[in-house]
């Protein structure tokens, strides 16, 4: 998925310690999106597995059988993502990333293949989280009729108070 975005790129100029700003130029940027299939066809295909004994719950299974999973995918095989995105998961997921691994440790059912299918998806849903781009925050003013509720509210609040003192007193 593409969208495009609107680029004003400025020139800053000090002339006789005044600033002036000058618009060079406009530019419309067309960025791609995350490819949500290829990313998910490319970790499926791209992801070294290695298996362990377990710890925890599940009785005699876990000192037999290797359940516990070390998934780990090569961050610059990933298809579906643009370079912008990339360098966020490389920022955001740094504590994750181990040789230019993206790297998962799931040992939550007593079966592997389980345990497998549980790793895949949050290596997924780590790359995706990290690699979308926040909204910037709109600010917004309270509407009319919210400024009357809190005066209201604060004028009611103030009566109330100063009926407990008159109460001390008289």
């Amino acid at each position: 998925m593409l969208y495009i975005v609107h680029v004003l790129l400025f020139y800053a100029v000090y002339l006789e310690k005044k600033l002036y700003i000058l618009q060079l130029s406009q530019q419309y940027v067309i960025l791609k999106r995350m490819d949500k299939a290829a990313l998910h066809e490319s970790i499926i295909s791209h992801t070294v597995m290695t298996f362990a004994r377990s710890g925890g719950a599940g009785g005699q299974n876990v000192n037999k059988v290797n359940t516990k999973v070390h998934a780990a995918v090569p961050l610059d095989k990933l298809a579906g993502l643009s370079e912008a995105e990339r360098a966020l998961v490389t920022q955001r997921l740094a504590h994750s990333i181990h040789d230019g691994n993206v790297t998962v440790a799931v040992q939550d059912e007593r079966f592997q293949e389980r345990n497998r299918e549980i790793a895949l998806a949050r290596i997924e849903q780590k790359i995706a989280a990290a690699a979308r781009v926040q909204k910037k925050r709109k600010p917004t003013k309270p509407t009319k009729a919210a400024r009357e509720r809190r005066l209201k509210l604060k004028k009611l609040r103030s009566e109330i108070k100063q009926n407990r003192t008159r109460s001390m007193y008289v």
